[in-house]
């Protein structure tokens, strides 16, 4: 399995499917976190799932690629809500788990009025 296949397939399957029965198979126990929410581990991926799968979230991924050990997802989130947050998730993977994470976030782009028409997606 590629590393944009790895990802793609947690997508699916954690974010949204939420199902985090599997999550050993996608991520190392260390997973090192550079979201300021999230705590770092595995077990602190789980814990910030506690509060974020209650939002209902769904992710519909716009672009994804690799380069070598890197890939990054550019996607739609929408919560339950009617909530919708652009985001950017970038990991490095690393003996075929997930390793680590950054994020870029704007949120709440349903209330922004572009000021062209190239769409927000």
């Amino acid at each position: 399995m590629t590393n944009k296949e790895l990802v793609l397939k947690f997508y699916d399957e954690v974010f949204n499917n939420y199902d985090l029965s599997n999550l050993d198979s996608y991520m190392k126990e260390n997973y090192i976190q550079h979201n300021p929410t999230a705590p770092d581990g595995r077990d602190g991926f789980v814990k910030f799932t506690d509060f974020f799968f209650t939002l209902k979230p769904h992710m519909d991924i716009i672009h994804i690629g690799e380069d070598e050990d890197m890939v990054y997802v550019f996607f739609k989130c929408t919560l339950e809500n009617g909530a919708i947050n652009k985001v950017c998730d970038i990991y490095r993977i690393e003996d075929g788990k997930l390793a680590e994470h950054w994020d870029v976030v704007e949120h709440n782009v349903q209330d922004i009025v572009p000021i062209h028409n190239n769409g927000l997606f």
